[in-house]
């Protein structure tokens, strides 16, 4: 087929639903050695429809849908404000690849975005994810940005321990912004919309961590612990489930093995979703993860632990995911993951849209990271 017969049109809910939603069964996402597929329950732009503008984007080759791409843009802080677009949700027709599709959406895409004065646009993918890497870097000019890594932990059945030195509490979103802004107000990728995300319904709430007997002086006058830490989070399972459609032997034979240990002695504390591998499921994405002090990498795993606790209660949770930014690795190994889904090295690229910000993305992609990086909830 010429490229030429390549057909790129907004989303139309009516026309499109129920071959996207074929589209997206055929089509897996995640690491290469854990295939991920999306349930969206019916809604195909669910993953962009609590952004503040938004998009999607679907192609079609002789009067059939081979593609699809969504698009969102926001402020956030980088040098300084800046717009930004965010792309997520390429997908392509297996039976349709390398025909130009990919590309023509993007380039949609891009033009959208430029139509709405957008700054910089970017994107995430595996950074094994050659046909991926190919098509933005080398093709579409977007430079290698940030490498965060996606930590998974798959909920068990019983509780996780917490210490009894550590104090949690909720604080209502007055608070949780007043906190944001003034300790994470300069990170990258901070939205100045932060105030909407914490007052999504998908937001479940906010929760600090301090040593045991400093709850009641936490923010008093201005005053803070010497060492505490926060962390919201986001039922990503109330918009879209995942399934794991292909797994590592060692993870099938893990789960035929839990099946068994789980019924004869429950006692033992197994990953719940290990015990229903290839069924629907959904997940908590824990979001603006900061700590204060030279030991509060305790208080985040206590927070970590207590998330995991409200997991367990919730039927359709399976998983509890975090991702974190290259700067944060001192934060990593006190956050449970399981090594075999999680994803210790995704790969961010950025491209300027303006001229006048070339110079910008060079600078920002030279210089190590320094700050650590706020990943958006509602780009999952």
């Amino acid at each position: 087929m010429e490229f030429e017969e390549i057909k790129v049109r907004s989303y139309d809910g009516n026309l499109d639903r129920a071959r996207l939603e074929l589209l997206e069964r055929r089509c897996e996402v995640g690491p290469s050695h854990v295939f991920l597929f999306s349930d969206t329950m019916g809604d195909p732009i669910c993953r962009i429809r609590n952004s503040p503008l938004y998009i999607m984007l679907v192609a079609e080759l002789n009067h059939e849908l081979v593609g699809a791409i969504q698009g969102s843009i926001k402020v956030v802080t980088l040098k300084d404000l800046a717009k930004v677009g965010y792309i997520l949700g390429l997908r392509v027709s297996p039976f349709h690849r390398r025909k130009g599709i990919g590309s023509s959406l993007v380039h949609h895409l891009e033009e959208w975005f430029i139509g709405n004065q957008v700054d910089y646009a970017y994107m995430a993918t595996e950074k094994d994810n050659n046909a991926s890497v190919n098509l933005f870097v080398n093709k579409l000019q977007y430079v290698k940005f940030r490498t965060p890594a996606i930590l998974i932990h798959p909920v068990k059945s019983r509780p996780l321990k917490i210490s009894s030195k550590v104090e949690i509490f909720k604080i209502n979103e007055e608070n949780a912004e007043y906190l944001y802004r003034r300790f994470m107000g300069l990170t990258e990728f901070f939205p100045a919309d932060i105030d909407k995300v914490l007052g999504n319904k998908l937001s479940l709430g906010t929760w600090v961590a301090c040593e045991r007997g400093e709850h009641a002086q936490f923010g008093q006058n201005g005053n803070f612990p010497s060492n505490w830490a926060m962390l919201s989070v986001w039922n990503s399972g109330g918009l879209f489930k995942l399934r794991i459609g292909k797994a590592p032997v060692s993870c099938l034979m893990y789960s035929e093995v839990s099946k068994v240990i789980d019924k004869a002695f429950a006692c033992f504390n197994m990953p719940t979703l290990l015990c229903s591998l290839f069924e629907p499921f959904g997940f908590y994405f824990l979001y603006g993860v900061h700590q204060e002090g030279q030991v509060s990498r305790r208080m985040v795993r206590a927070l970590c632990r207590y998330v995991h606790n409200m997991a367990r209660v919730d039927v359709d949770c399976k998983m509890v995911v975090t991702e974190l930014g290259r700067y944060d690795e001192r934060v990593r190994p006190h956050i449970p993951h399981w090594r075999m889904l999680s994803c210790l090295e995704d790969l961010w690229c950025i491209k300027a849209l303006k001229s006048e910000h070339l110079e910008s993305v060079n600078e920002l992609t030279r210089i190590p990271q320094t700050k650590p990086l706020f990943v958006d909830p509602r780009e999952v």
